[in-house]
């Protein structure tokens, strides 16, 4: 298909979307204003924050999991495996942070909810082991990120 092929701003959008997005930046360093997709530009930006915060709640969840199954399952086969999963998930919320730093107010935000979500995980994988309905760890992303509560 040839650029010529695409007549408007939305057919370019859904027929060729990386063509989209080269002639969207072009127009964008050119201040061409005008003649911007503006309904489908402010979509796709929209789309970036909701896909950093759904990674951002993804990883947070699966950090409480892990943290929550290294404090309080007594299986020490497994530790090192958990240890090691909760430093990838750390690392990939750190990445994510890095990027976009006011991200840990929203990790605060979710984190009861996040919580919730890992307790429930664990609780149906591991049913004979108490796990506190109340988050054990700090409202502090740096803590999050950092402490190894299983040396407590």
């Amino acid at each position: 298909m040839s650029k010529t092929s695409i007549k408007s701003g939305e057919n370019l959008y859904q027929q060729d979307f990386y063509l989209w997005i080269e002639d969207t930046i072009n127009k964008l360093k050119a201040r061409d204003h005008d003649n911007l997709d503006w309904e489908n530009l402010i979509e796709e930006v929209e789309s970036l924050g909701k896909s950093q915060r759904k990674a951002v709640r993804s990883f947070l969840i699966r950090l409480l999991e892990h943290l929550l199954k290294r404090c309080y399952v007594p299986m020490s086969d497994c530790y090192r495996g958990w240890e090691i999963e909760i430093r990838n998930f750390r690392q990939r919320l750190m990445i994510e942070l890095e990027d976009s730093p006011s991200l840990k107010n929203f990790v605060l935000e979710i984190l009861s909810q996040s919580y919730e979500m890992a307790l429930e995980n664990v609780r149906d994988s591991y049913p004979e082991v108490y796990f506190s309905d109340i988050c054990p760890f700090p409202q502090n992303v740096d803590s999050l990120l950092t402490k190894k509560f299983w040396e407590e």
